[in-house]
């Protein structure tokens, strides 16, 4: 059985720093976002995400979103996983959820190794880093 996942959250980035955390069971530097939920459009997602987990109020400053496929296995299942992903402003301070282990603004020319696959290409994608 193959299923699908759509997950959509922002992309913080200011003065050369993106916002990236690590959560739950994860032990790598992701970007705040996660799984659409029923009646919601990726724009809701990506705001409610960015609330949930950094406390934060953000405002989509670009209109095309960033596409991203990857897969993963789960319980012998493949799973198909679209990431999009959305230039974002914030308001408001941020106070990460409990399950975020931890929050950081990460310069993008000294990123960690243990990143998402997704970040990089993100990041060059909307010309953050070359």
């Amino acid at each position: 059985m193959n299923k699908v996942i759509i997950a959509s959250g922002p992309v913080i980035f200011k003065d050369g720093k993106t916002l990236l955390n690590i959560s739950g069971k994860d032990t790598f530097w992701k970007f705040c976002g996660g799984i659409v939920e029923e009646n919601e459009n990726l724009i809701e997602t990506a705001t409610r995400e960015a609330k949930e987990e950094m406390g934060i109020n953000i405002k989509i400053t670009n209109s095309e979103p960033f596409l991203l496929h990857t897969t993963k296995e789960k319980d012998g299942e493949t799973l198909d996983i679209i990431l999009v992903h959305f230039l974002a402003d914030f308001t408001g301070e941020i106070i990460p959820h409990k399950e975020v282990h931890e929050h950081a603004w990460l310069d993008i020319n000294n990123l960690p190794e243990n990143l998402a696959p997704n970040i990089i290409p993100t990041l060059k994608h909307f010309e953050l880093m070359k």
